[in-house]
Order: structure tokens, then sequence, then C-alpha cells
């Protein structure tokens, strides 16, 4: 079976997990207004000091700018991470018969808050460092730190799930992430490479045939076009970030103990890895 082919039938299964329980597309909304505030938050305040003072003392590597970066990261790392495990709670749960509410999730995701804390504090702290190595290398350098971002993205695919289903700290579970994936060498790529293909396409392709149609009829139909092309892009995003979540859980499940959660075909998900072979 090719690879596409499997996409899509992962994100078959995937959309009809999602589909007995819209609600979950939620956790994502929610996410991206937290981040829109965080975002306010930070850049109101450099632009209401004179945005030239903060490229000042980034060029100047003033440690107080590098501070503040940090805890940008940092705080976005939370967030994301927060409402990511709100979801996963709920996927899980839900792939074991229950009927989570919202409140389940973002219950769950409180209770695993020393995890979520510690986690959002190690990732964040790669980024910012691979971020600095990036600044002070060449173009073969930057190389290198893109790929060793890859490689730590590939290999915490499954941190998250751990910290949710089985409470272990940031350390421990990078650990078993990193053991699940020497384990099997992954196709992970396939359920974020692949889905961002196919959303791709089908976000680019309203867009143009909304441009399209509005160059052709009239310049101002724009201001019809435009809100819907906005809301169709945010809500195609947001369906997205959570079919990828559910396969990511589906993923675990099945690194975990070998067998897929109702509703995802055993073979397939199995096909969407490669036994690693002892030479």
């Amino acid at each position: 079976m090719g690879k596409f082919s499997r996409t899509w039938q992962l994100m078959g299964a995937s959309w009809r997990l999602l589909k007995q329980d819209k609600r979950l597309v939620v956790y994502p909304l929610l996410s991206g207004l937290v981040l829109a505030l965080v975002i306010a938050s930070f850049a109101v305040p450099i632009f209401a000091t004179g945005a030239q003072t903060y490229l000042n003392a980034a060029k100047q590597h003033d440690a107080n700018f590098y501070i503040g970066l940090f805890l940008f990261y940092f705080v976005n790392y939370f967030v994301l991470i927060f409402f990511n495990s709100a979801l996963i709670a709920c996927v899980l749960r839900q792939m074991e018969g229950g009927e989570p509410g919202l409140g389940y999730g973002l219950h769950f995701a409180w209770q695993r808050l020393p995890q979520i804390f510690g986690w959002a504090l190690l990732t964040s702290s790669v980024g910012f460092i691979l971020r600095l190595i990036e600044e002070r290398v060449g173009f073969i350098g930057r190389i290198v730190v893109g790929l060793l971002g890859m490689a730590w993205s590939i290999t915490s695919f499954l941190v998250v799930p751990v910290l949710v289903a089985e409470g272990k700290g940031p350390i421990e579970a990078y650990q078993q992430s990193v053991a699940m994936f020497k384990r099997t060498w992954g196709e992970q790529i396939i359920g974020n490479v692949s889905f961002g293909l196919v959303f791709l396409l089908l976000g680019i392709v309203p867009v143009a045939i909304a441009v399209l149609l509005s160059a052709i009829i009239v310049p101002v139909a724009l201001v019809v076009i435009l809100p819907l092309v906005v809301i169709y892009l945010i809500a195609l995003a947001l369906v997205q970030s959570t079919l990828q979540t559910i396969y990511q859980v589906a993923i675990y499940r099945y690194a975990t103990d070998g067998k897929a959660p109702e509703g995802f075909d055993n073979q397939l998900i199995a096909e969407s890895f490669r036994v690693k072979t002892k030479r």
C-alpha cells in the first residue's frame, strides 16, 4: 500500500473518531486564542516602548533581551502542551469507550501540571539553545542545527502522550519516546508530513479559486470572500491539529501494547512503522 493511500485511510480513521465528538476541536481553538493573548502581551510592551530599542538590544546581545526571548519561548510551549495534553486525555478516554466532556480534558491536564511544566521548560530550552546557536553559525551550521531540531522533534513525538497517559516526568517520558522510536523506525513522519501536505492542498485550492473568482467577477467581492476564506482556513487548521493529535495517540497506543485502538486497522498502523533490522 502506498504512503499517500495509507495516510488517507489513517486520516479517515482519525476523522471518524473526531466525528464522534466534534467538541475536541475546541482545545486547539482555546490554544490558539491563548497564544494570541500571549503574543499580544509580549508585542504590545515592545511597540509601546519602541521597537527600535528592542532591535538594538537584540543586536547588542543584551541579557534582558534573551531572558525575555526565553520567557516567550517557554510560555508558548507551555500553552501548546497544556491544551494538547487536555486533548490527548479526551482522545485516550474516548478510545477506551468513555464520553469525556470538555472539562475532563482541562481537569486532567491540570492534574499533570508539574509534568507539563517540566516538559515545557525542557523543550523550550532546547529550542532556545538551538536558536542561539543558529544565530552564531554560518550556512552549513544552520543546516546542522535544522537537522538537530528535526531529530529532536521526531524522537520526542510521543512524549506528551506518555506524560498524559502514564504521568511520567519529562526526562523519563523523553527516554521512553526515544525507546519507542528505536524499536520501530517511524513513519510517524507520515502523520506529520503527509497530513500536512493533504491539508496544504485543501487550503491552497479554495484560496486560489476564491482569488480567481474575485479577479474575474469584481475586486469588491473580496470584501465578502476574504472573511469566508479566513474562517475556512481557521476551521481547517483546527481540524488538522485535532486529527494529527488523534493519530499521535493511536501511534502511542500501538507502540505501547502492539494493538491499534478501536476504529483503527491494526495492520494499517503496523505498516506505518518499519521494524528496525539488526545488522
